[in-house]
């Protein structure tokens, strides 16, 4: 069976979602908890890669994260997030958080993150994805920037495969 060549925009898989942070979501300073922080940025990536992919997307890695600053106990987050660059089956997705300060109207970045989703079918098959029509300087510098984060994953990888390969026998998983 032939695949047929799809395009799609970056603007057709932008997605946001936005959080009130209440006492339930913090640690003891009233700073909101990594892992949730983590959880609300690999949804909204998941949004934006099910929308590109048009099908159900499963998150492969979280590939950077950074925390730039604290999102305290009443503090509205923003999350947005948009896909960098399709190949195959997967997708490198860019998400961005900020916190906004509804009364100066002002958004603060606190933090970012690139995650990879694959595309699957019902069977947990990869399917093939639409390729990324970037349509401004900006997009096209996201998308060569994820190609340059795909090859240093892959020499990863291999790197990693290497040490378990040199593990004794009953070190392996």
């Amino acid at each position: 069976m032939s695949e047929q060549l799809v395009m799609r925009t970056v603007a057709e898989s932008q997605s946001e979602r936005s959080e009130i942070i209440f006492p339930a979501d913090a640690n003891g300073l009233g700073n909101l908890f990594g892992g949730r922080l983590m959880q609300y940025i690999d949804l909204v990536g998941a949004m934006a890669a099910s929308r590109h992919a048009r099908a159900t997307t499963v998150t492969a890695s979280m590939d950077h994260l950074d925390f730039v600053a604290p999102v305290h106990v009443g503090d509205l987050l923003i999350l947005k997030a948009s896909v960098n660059r399709a190949f195959r089956t997967s997708m490198e997705v860019g998400v961005k958080a900020m916190v906004e300060d509804v009364r100066e109207q002002r958004l603060k970045h606190v933090s970012s993150a690139y995650l990879t989703y694959v595309a699957v079918d019902p069977t947990g098959h990869g399917l093939v994805v639409p390729q990324l029509v970037c349509e401004t300087d900006h997009q096209r510098r996201r998308y060569e920037d994820a190609g340059r984060r795909r090859e240093m994953r892959a020499g990863e990888t291999l790197r990693k495969k290497r040490l378990r390969e040199e593990l004794p026998p009953e070190w392996h998983l």
